[in-house]
């Protein structure tokens, strides 16, 4: 079994050291309760509504900078998986997520589809996620709007990956009473169509007047959240059997994968 752990916590606009010291509390916190993956939000460094590309530019960190060091140092032996505000070689800027463990860097993932505002700020990235085989399972790694792509998680799907995992920051959008945000509607389909576990870390709190649906979550390969953060800053944790995703099929006739008519698309 693998234990993954979102981390739902209110990162603070431009506050990049106050923000780093908080996420490395969250990923300690989660490690000590046995956490084998850990997920933070996206643009966890830095904060989300920046008012143009110069404030950002000023919370901005590179990947192979000392900032992570206190990631790394909370990460035990869990892989951690955090978003933040990438400055790259190329001096452009990239909303990325940092993927580490206590040995240094595994990667990093630069956002390919750019929300909103986001196309004034960032530069979108030039390549689709890999599917990562690390020791606690194959990640495929995505930052929230790319999860809305079919063609992106089924890509991973097919390319082995046992897990999808995503730091959002997810802006409130009104919903009829008793319903889930579209957002994890969209990860239950996902992970039900693909035979995945889905894990998505979203933020707390208001930035800016802009509320955040909080509306972290675990998904199992059947499509049901398993796990959520609720309300506020807090912690969504689930021991999934990331070996029940090898098997593509719904019944002795139905498989999700070799059903599929490529023939025709």
């Amino acid at each position: 079994m693998t234990r993954i752990a979102c981390a739902q916590i209110d990162p603070t606009i431009g506050a990049v050291s106050a923000n780093l010291e908080l996420t490395a509390g969250a990923i300690a916190d989660a490690v000590a309760q046995g956490a084998d993956v850990v997920v933070l939000p996206e643009l966890a460094t830095s904060g989300y509504m920046f008012a143009d590309a110069d404030e950002a530019r000023s919370a901005a960190l590179s990947p192979g900078g000392p900032a992570f060091d206190a990631w790394r140092s909370a990460a035990g032996g869990a892989i951690v998986v955090g978003g933040f505000c990438e400055l790259g070689d190329d001096g452009l800027l990239y909303n990325s997520a940092a993927v580490l463990d206590a040995d240094g860097m595994i990667a990093t993932y630069r956002k390919t589809h750019l929300w909103d505002r986001e196309k004034l700020i960032f530069t979108p990235g030039a390549a689709l996620p890999s599917v990562l085989k690390t020791r606690h399972g194959a990640i495929a790694v995505m930052v929230c709007y790319d999860l809305e792509f079919g063609e992106v998680t089924r890509r991973v799907a097919l390319d082995g990956a046992e897990l999808i995992v995503a730091p959002v920051n997810w802006p409130l959008f009104p919903r009829p009473e008793g319903e889930r945000p579209g957002e994890v509607i969209t990860a239950m389909s996902t992970a039900r169509i693909n035979r995945v576990v889905i894990a998505v870390c979203d933020r707390a709190g208001v930035e800016r007047d802009q509320p955040w649906t909080e509306g972290t979550v675990i998904v199992d390969p059947d499509g049901w959240v398993i796990a959520e953060a609720g309300t506020g800053a807090g912690l969504a944790m689930a021991d999934v059997d990331l070996s029940a995703t090898h098997d593509k099929t719904l019944t002795e006739l139905v498989d999700l994968f070799s059903d599929r008519r490529i023939d025709l698309y």
